[in-house]
């Protein structure tokens, strides 16, 4: 409504707001805020912070403001009190001329989360312009002999006010021949008439002098006038006539210049020159319409001479007049309406209000990555625009309303498949043909710990020979972590296996920056033959993520260790004295030689032969040991040499070898550790009763069965006896393969 106090029009106003919420980042509203026009700086127009619940103590935090650099320049908001003011007054009729309603779109944009507001604000007219006439004098010649009731067109004034600020009404000024009507176009406008009421004679009186008012209806009401002389002609009593009274025609925007629009009628019955027509603008016909319309004076044709554009003007309406060539000339006027029709020529313009930049790697689908606004100038389907994203990126366009959309996730991210993303979009309308325009989002992808540190494989296995020197490079555990920055950054240690006795720690270290691992000290086959041992490796992320490696370490043995001689016994550097009987014969057996060596495979393969002899005739011993098989390379017996364990339900020579070179070597470790007491004499290494000493020291689960047969390996020249067969002699077994004589027997005897 609005209210007089003293010369000011206040205005008072409700705003119904009608809230919708939505998702994506927007909040869609119906909030209209009137405002007069000229309103001086600091003039409260709304306050947006109450209309749109908002927090008036985190305005500042999250920066509302009014979007758009020609918003910004007439309007503002105040973040201590959410207000929306007039930053400079604005001009109604140079921001919306002549329109009935001049509605001025506002978007508020707020941060943190990324929301964005819409509302209007209807600029009010206020009655700031008067009614002003082109001229200030109006010339109109008039016939003696024109009959009463007979119009005669005036020249409108002109208001750049609109609405009820606009012209209202005409007035003449009193006398006994004209009176003023007025007519109403169909766009509002009045367009002044005289009428004269009463006949004419130009003897009488030849001219007359009136005052046309034009008021218009502000309160207080604004006038302008203007001088209207008429002037008294001899007879021409009939003026040109039209077909209609008006015409209404359409063209396409882009008709070219010169193309033909209609062709004007008029026709007078007088003779000679009362009866040539011509054809021209009216007087009151503003310039836009003669530099765009030209119409030739005696053809009546109306054709184009310059560009229409239906975004800026979508009609034309002016008057067409025609006059004869009578004295006085008679004229008559018609009206021309011209309609626009639009064409696509206009593609729409993206508009990027707000953007990320940068997304994290875990952000949830549906995560708001900008806010796009789109508009086309056009009208009907060619100003309808869609928008659209390439199918294959992990985003979706969401329409919160008419040409808003937001840019969301539409799936996961993995920054590591793909670090950033140009993200085209491309705004299309429904033209026929359409016309399209692109824009590019850029968007990082930061990074996420999700990767933790993998190696290339679950298990290592290193394999070193002893007598290594300390420090040599074993092996390297480089791991890699596709993630970036701290979360990539890789650190090693050890992990100690649980229930070991032997501390891997106490053999290797770790380097934590490589992964790289020396040896600490110089490994003994005959002490350690396997280590094993957890490397992890860390990231730096929050939380930090690991993975584990196993390293199973081989010692490899190297033949370090000389054999050393079980039986005979003998002092070192002393002889050991053999007694032989008088009448020995060949092949009898003067002593076994037994020895052992602490290396593994071929390096603990011992072979026996004579040095200094004095006669090498005499004697012989066998190079090898019939029951003692080369080693194979896994370091065990074949199956035909693997006696049966102390366990075996028969004793028989079917049974299995341990089946581990743990086991193995403890073997090898326990033969040494036995070797006094087999060598002794109280226990023998022949005869099946006979344990080495294992049984009373280590218990009933290893004997002799478990170790290959070192039994006698000394024999006589001239005989094949082995040396098997000449134990089996002393347990009452006949020798099998013995077939030398007992003659021959004495000769070798008595050599």
């Amino acid at each position: 409504m609005l209210r007089k106090v003293g010369s000011w029009v206040e205005i008072c106003w409700g705003a119904t707001l009608l809230f919708l919420i939505c998702h994506l980042g927007y909040v869609c509203g119906q909030i209209r805020y009137p405002v007069p026009e000229e309103s001086q700086e600091g003039t409260f127009v709304g306050n947006v912070a109450q209309d749109f619940l908002l927090d008036t103590e985190s305005l500042s935090a999250r920066r509302l403001q009014v979007a758009g650099e020609v918003n910004q320049r007439h309007f503002r908001v105040d973040l201590d009190s959410g207000a929306l003011l007039i930053k400079n007054p604005i001009d109604r009729e140079a921001l919306c001329g002549l329109s009935a309603s001049c509605i001025v779109p506002l978007e508020f944009v707020t941060e943190g989360p990324l929301e964005m507001y819409r509302a209007e604000v209807e600029i009010v007219d206020v009655n700031d312009h008067a009614p002003r006439f082109p001229r200030q004098q109006l010339d109109l010649e008039i016939g003696e002999a024109a009959p009463p009731g007979q119009r005669f067109p005036l020249e409108k004034a002109q208001d750049a006010d609109v609405g009820s600020n606009s012209i209202s009404s005409y007035r003449l000024s009193s006398n006994e021949h004209f009176a003023l009507d007025v007519k109403k176009r169909s766009d509002g406008s009045l367009v002044p008439e005289l009428l004269l009421e009463k006949p004419l004679d130009r003897e009488k009186q030849s001219d007359y002098r009136l005052v046309l008012t034009a008021v218009d209806g502000g309160n207080p009401p604004r006038s302008g006038t203007a001088e209207l002389r008429v002037s008294v002609l001899d007879v021409n009593d009939n003026a040109p006539a039209f077909q209609q009274s008006s015409y209404r025609i359409s063209v396409l925007e882009s008709a070219p210049a010169g193309m033909l629009l209609i062709q004007l009628n008029a026709s007078d019955p007088d003779l000679g020159p009362s009866g040539n027509v011509t054809f021209s603008f009216s007087g009151h016909t503003p310039d836009r319409v003669r530099n765009l319309f030209s119409l030739h004076p005696t053809t009546g044709k109306l054709t184009l001479q310059g560009p229409l554009d239906f975004e800026s003007e979508n009609y034309y309406e002016f008057d067409i007049r025609a006059r004869d060539g009578g004295s006085p000339a008679m004229e008559q006027h018609c009206s021309l309406r011209v309609d626009l029709l639009d064409v696509n020529d206009n593609a729409p313009h993206i508009t990027v209000t707000s953007e990320l930049g940068t997304l994290p790697e875990s952000a949830e689908p549906g995560t708001v990555v900008a806010l796009i606004s789109v508009q086309d100038p056009d009208s009907g389907s060619n100003g309808d625009v869609s928008l659209r994203i390439p199918d294959h990126l992990p985003f979706a366009l969401k329409s919160a309303f008419r040409n808003q959309f937001s840019l969301v996730t539409a799936g996961p991210l993995d920054r590591e498949a793909k670090s950033s993303y140009d993200i085209m979009v491309t705004a299309s309308d429904a033209g026929n043909p359409p016309l399209s325009t692109q824009r590019t989002i850029f968007l990082n992808i930061s990074d996420v710990n999700d990767n933790p540190p993998s190696f290339f494989q679950r298990s290592h296995e290193v394999f070193v020979p002893e007598n290594n020197r300390p420090g040599d490079l074993l092996c390297s555990l480089a791991a890699s972590d596709p993630d970036s920055g701290l979360n990539a950054l890789i650190s090693y240690s050890l992990l100690e296996p649980r229930n070991r006795d032997v501390s891997a720690s106490s053999f290797i270290s770790l380097n934590p920056q490589t992964g790289a691992v020396h040896a600490t000290r110089s490994f003994d086959y005959e002490q350690t033959q396997t280590l094993q041992f957890e490397v992890q490796a860390r990231d730096r992320g929050n939380p930090p993520l690991s993975s584990t490696v196993t390293v199973r370490l081989f010692v490899l043995d190297l033949n370090d260790n000389a054999p050393a001689v079980l039986r005979p016994r003998a002092r070192p550097g002393s002889l050991c004295p053999q007694a032989l009987p008088p009448s020995v014969g060949a092949g009898h057996l003067v002593t076994k030689v037994t020895a052992v060596d602490l290396d593994s495979g071929y390096n603990a393969w011992v072979s026996y032969q004579l040095l200094e002899a004095p006669d090498p005739s005499l004697f012989a011993v066998s190079r090898y040991a019939g029951e003692q098989a080369p080693p194979n390379t896994d370091w065990r017996f074949s199956q035909a040499q693997r006696p049966g364990t102390s366990g075996s339900q028969n004793g028989d020579e079917t049974g299995t070898w341990p089946n581990n070179q743990f086991d193995t070597e403890m073997l090898q470790a326990m033969i040494l550790a036995s070797a006094s007491e087999a060598a002794d004499g109280s226990s023998t290494l022949g005869g099946g009763a006979g344990t080495m000493g294992l049984s009373a020291r280590y218990g009933p689960q290893f004997t002799l069965q478990h170790v290959p047969d070192y039994r006698q390996n000394v024999y006589i020249p001239g005989s094949n006896a082995t040396l098997t067969n000449a134990a089996g002699k002393r347990d009452g077994k006949a020798p099998a393969g013995g077939n030398g004589s007992k003659k021959k027997s004495g000769k070798k005897e008595k050599k």
